[in-house]
């Protein structure tokens, strides 16, 4: 293959050519090679990488040096870059509605009656994001010769196992498709081949660079090392123990290959695994005392200052100023979304490229959760406007999911109560991005709910819902704080809301409500009257959801107000006006955590000759009271406010099934209910606390807890799912 680089090169030296091996996180080594490389003044005329190989040595050969790949992945949050979903600010306001009431975090989709998994574990969209906004300065390049240094990617074609050679493109995939691990990272489609980690296929790629036209090669070796039998301790040390014996035999293959003239580097990274992303810049140190230990033959490569300075001038092209985007278009797979796309990106059009406003619409697209990945790329007509091309994969397990939520709530004195629900959603329902979402729960608390969401825009802001809802719920007759019975209530609604999104964080919806009920003793004394009762409401309810994490929020707010008004003219049997609310205020330092956390109600006003049992707020349980019976207090009205602490003793960040975060805390409970709105008063509330271990698990958090009433009373719990 031609290189059409050549002429531009000195011809009184060598051309070098750099190979840079897998390794996952052990690939940091290469970056701590360049900058000894550029320490020495030793110029590199071309790259051929693999995995992340291809990834520090795509990086370079768009331009960047040494130091700006070290600040860039030293500053990286691997973590979450690993992470697919959207932080939660940026997650769309009714994703966020899904996780609070179906903590469940499995990826599931739905077809045909059959359950859909995701190819990878990680999409890699942030990941992709990263690589995308490094190499922009390039991005319209097609040809890898034409890039600063000539580059190229290795992967495998995982129907084939063939090794692709990957010269032109676009780079960004290119060096994502190179580092697809199976398994862990969703394949890269590209030219119709489905594309995986080229380390299956030849992870140190020294031929491949040898055909590049170059006179020595520049070897920076950082495959991971066999473990002893003594590391092999579980099936997944095994499976990766046999996958890198697979790959070290090819490396010694295309060791065996060098020359005298070639120079091979091999970092000291001792017991570094694929995934200690938290060990960078351990690793690039690394790279850079191997290098330097190999100084006395790299010297023999390095030029003069002046002649150093010429080659470096040839890498300028990062530089450039960026253009104006005179349009948008998505391209021909992504056509379903391009109304919905258009909308988003509008506010760049006619101006110049900013890329912190590019992100934030991107973000903006992905976090509407309905795709695998949203890319773009910079696109530039012949002699023509210049604009973005942007490209939304649908998630290959949709367009129809399931989610799961579990709720358990046990205090190892006979009262236990559990409920299991599913989610069904089925999205892009009409090009506007109606969903249609079913839920369906068992247990103590059965329940059916089906909501038409209609957006009435492609920008996704106002919308219209008709709900209809089935529910059956237990609650408490007192008098005072003695338990008279348990009513079993069971109602059936029909709901026309219309509503508009706040951006990410909030959501306003007024509608009517009609329904009806029964009442009936389920536990107590069955001389109680039974009622059956008809509603008809008017309802007004904006909620904000700013928190950083619903299961354990460190940091953020949320608010909820709802306003109820029963009306006879809407077919109520008698006027009310029920109004509640629900805030919570999360700080954080180090691992250190505290919440303030209020509710309240109360029915302001009610006509009906006596009290509606149906709309009696219940406390007692976990957090509402924790020295109590869930659900043993009850009235139309009602107030409570907590003061919780807790601090992560339990990191979660390592590799294993049972690491998840952990947390130990406590909390102070101060609240009641009463008939009156009179008897409300600070004087006349129970004074709770709790003690509590909580694990931030798959299936939600999970919390063992004691609890504390101030009139003597204690109870235990094992509690599954969300308090807040």
């Amino acid at each position: 293959m031609a290189d059409s680089s050549v002429a531009t090169r000195p011809n009184d030296r060598p051309r070098i050519g750099l190979v840079l091996s897998g390794g996952g996180a052990r690939g940091a080594a290469h970056v701590g090679v360049l900058k000894a490389l550029e320490q020495m003044r030793v110029p590199v005329d071309a790259i051929v990488g693999t995995s992340m190989g291809a990834v520090v040595g795509g990086l370079y050969a768009s331009g960047m040096s040494a130091d700006e790949i070290e600040k860039l992945m030293s500053s990286i949050d691997w973590q979450d870059a690993f992470r697919d979903r959207p932080s939660r600010k940026d997650l769309a306001f009714r994703r966020k509605q899904d996780d609070r009431d179906f903590p469940v975090r499995l990826p599931l989709g739905l077809k045909g009656g059959k359950l859909l998994y995701p190819r990878g574990l990680i999409q890699g969209q942030k990941l992709n994001q990263m690589l995308r906004l490094n190499t922009l300065p390039v991005s319209t390049i097609q040809r890898f010769d034409d890039l600063p240094i000539p580059f190229r990617a290795v992967a495998a074609d995982i129907e084939t196992g063939d090794t692709v050679i990957l010269d032109h493109g676009d780079l960004a995939a290119a060096m994502r498709a190179s580092m697809s691990a199976p398994g862990v990272f969703e394949p890269v489609e590209i030219d119709r081949r489905v594309l995986v980690d080229g380390g299956l296929a030849e992870n140190l790629p020294a031929e491949i660079a040898r055909d590049l036209h170059v006179d020595v090669l520049i070897v920076s070796d950082v495959s991971t090392t066999l473990m002893k039998r003594d590391a092999l301790v579980s099936p997944f040390d095994v499976s990766n123990q046999m996958l890198a014996i697979l790959i070290r035999r090819e490396t010694a293959r295309q060791r065996a290959t060098l020359t005298d003239r070639d120079v091979i580097i091999e970092p000291l990274l001792g017991g570094m695994t694929s995934f200690d992303f938290n060990d960078v810049r351990q690793a690039i140190e690394r790279g850079e005392t191997a290098a330097e230990g190999a100084r006395t033959r790299l010297s023999a490569l390095s030029l003069p200052d002046d002649k150093y300075a010429g080659y470096l001038a040839l890498r300028q092209i990062r530089h450039r100023q960026g253009p104006e985007i005179e349009f948008v278009r998505t391209d021909e797979r992504s056509q379903r979304y391009s109304k919905i796309i258009e909308a988003a990106m509008k506010p760049l059009v006619g101006k110049p490229l900013d890329t912190s406003e590019l992100e934030k619409r991107i973000t903006e697209l992905y976090g509407l959760d309905l795709f695998e990945t949203v890319d773009y790329r910079l696109v530039h007509e012949d002699d023509g406007p210049d604009g973005l091309e942007v490209r939304a994969r649908r998630k290959s397990w949709g367009p129809n999911y399931v989610r799961f939520s579990l709720n358990l709530q046990d205090d190892f004195e006979g009262n236990a109560s559990y409920n299991a629900a599913s989610r069904f959603i089925i999205t892009e329902v009409n090009r506007l991005g109606a969903e249609w979402v079913t839920d369906l729960q068992i247990g103590e608390n059965p329940l059916f709910r089906t909501e038409f969401y209609q957006p009435i825009s492609y920008a996704p802001r106002y919308f219209i819902a008709p709900q209809l809802l089935l529910e059956v719920r237990n609650v408490q007759l007192l008098n005072g704080q003695v338990p008279l019975a348990e009513f079993r209530v069971r109602s059936q609604e029909a709901e026309l809301a219309f509503g508009r999104e706040f951006g990410s964080w909030g959501e306003l919806r007024v509608g009517v409500r009609r329904g009806q009920g029964q009442s009936r003793v389920h536990i107590g004394d069955p001389t109680l009257p039974e009622q059956d009762f008809d509603t008809g409401e008017a309802i007004a309810r904006f909620a904000y959801d700013g928190l950083d994490n619903l299961n354990f929020p460190r940091n953020g707010q949320s608010f909820e107000m709802q306003w109820t008004a029963g009306r006879t003219g809407l077919g109520d049997d008698a006027s009310s006006d029920i109004l509640s609310l629900d805030g919570l205020i999360a700080r954080s330092w180090g691992r250190h955590t505290m919440v303030l956390w209020a509710s309240g109600g109360s029915t302001v006003h009610d006509d009906s000759p006596t009290p509606s049992v149906q709309d009696f707020f219940t406390l007692g349980g976990f957090l509402n009271l924790s020295g109590l019976t869930a659900n043993s207090i009850a009235g139309p009205h009602y107030g409570i406010a907590r003061l919780m602490y807790y601090r992560q003793i339990g990191r979660g960040d390592r590799p294993g099934l049972l690491s998840v975060p952990v947390y130990a805390g406590l909390s102070f409970e101060m609240g009641n209910a009463w008939a009156e709105r009179s008897q409300a008063s600070v004087r006349d509330t129970r004074k709770d606390g709790s003690l509590f271990l909580g694990l931030d698990t798959f299936l939600g958090p999970i919390y063992i807890a004691a609890g504390y009433d101030s009139e003597g009373e204690t109870a235990f719990y094992l509690f599954v799912g969300r308090p807040f």
